[in-house]
């Protein structure tokens, strides 16, 4: 059997008995960027914090290139954690690219599943100029962008990591993103780098069955308004709000905010 805690180096920490809030981070990043939500939520609820294989403090050795070009295999991790855990239905947050393998793994196995809150989603990150679908980069930015993290990812972070973080009166922000993409293996993140910025999961959206909350950020350089609206109108009886933060990581930028926003959804599911 796969050790999945050891695997994904999954954290309970929380309140025992209440309920349970799974934290599933996106590309280049790690559990530590939810490090300000954490306390808030565990004041209330139990909360479950990973890495993605590949990712963090992750088991590299369990990372395979089959396995993880796609985002089908990160959707089955989070599940293989949440029946690991056993703690019964959770609401799963997936941040960013993280969002669509949480909406991947909810179509999967609904009962393992409360509801979802997709943070900042982005089921496509290319425009789509026949459908009118606008995801914030054109398909000559996609490749540009992955043509420069292919050619220097050290340099790519250091560049790229202030433009998602947005926030440039918190610098230190955009340094601590920077860091934690610096910690990844270059040859792991052009694989994780093609799953987030080439996958297109918007035929998925209209499959989800739980109650789901999409919170966009106000202004995202990653996740534009437009792309947040498309989710909640494509999930059936989603609910969309727009937190003031800005950036694409308001779990760092806002933790106050976005933890507002969590707690709120899950006291209100039945």
């Amino acid at each position: 059997m796969v050790d999945v805690l050891n695997r994904n180096r999954v954290v309970v920490t929380g309140r025992a008995g209440a309920p349970v809030v799974v934290l599933a981070h996106g590309f280049g990043c790690d559990q530590g960027l939810w490090r300000l939500v954490t306390p808030l939520l565990a004041e209330q609820f139990g909360v479950v914090l990973f890495d993605h294989v590949g990712s963090g403090a992750s088991d590299l050795s369990a990372w395979e290139p089959d396995r993880y070009s796609t985002m089908e295999g990160y959707a089955e991790d989070i599940r293989q954690v949440c029946r690991t855990v056993g703690l019964g239905p959770v609401v799963l947050v997936g941040h960013s690219v993280a969002a669509s393998m949480a909406v991947l793994a909810a179509n999967a196995e609904p009962e393992l599943f409360r509801g979802l809150v997709l943070l900042a989603p982005s089921p496509r990150f290319t425009d789509d100029p026949a459908t009118g679908y606008r995801g914030g980069f054109s398909a000559g930015d996609i490749d540009e962008l992955l043509e420069s993290l292919d050619a220097n990812y050290l340099g790519w972070s250091g560049a790229m990591a202030p433009v998602i973080m947005g926030n440039p009166q918190q610098p230190e922000l955009a340094q601590e993103l920077e860091t934690t993409f610096c910690r990844n293996d270059p040859e792991i993140a052009r694989v994780f780098a093609r799953v987030t910025f080439l996958s297109d999961n918007r035929d998925d959206l209209s499959a989800v069955q739980v109650p789901t909350l999409v919170a966009q950020c106000s202004t995202d350089a990653i996740a534009p308004r437009e792309v947040g609206e498309f989710v909640h109108s494509r999930i059936p009886g989603s609910r969309l709000v727009t937190l003031a933060a800005t950036g694409h990581c308001p779990q760092l930028a806002a933790p106050e905010e976005t933890a507002a926003a969590i707690t709120g959804f899950v006291r209100d599911l039945p």
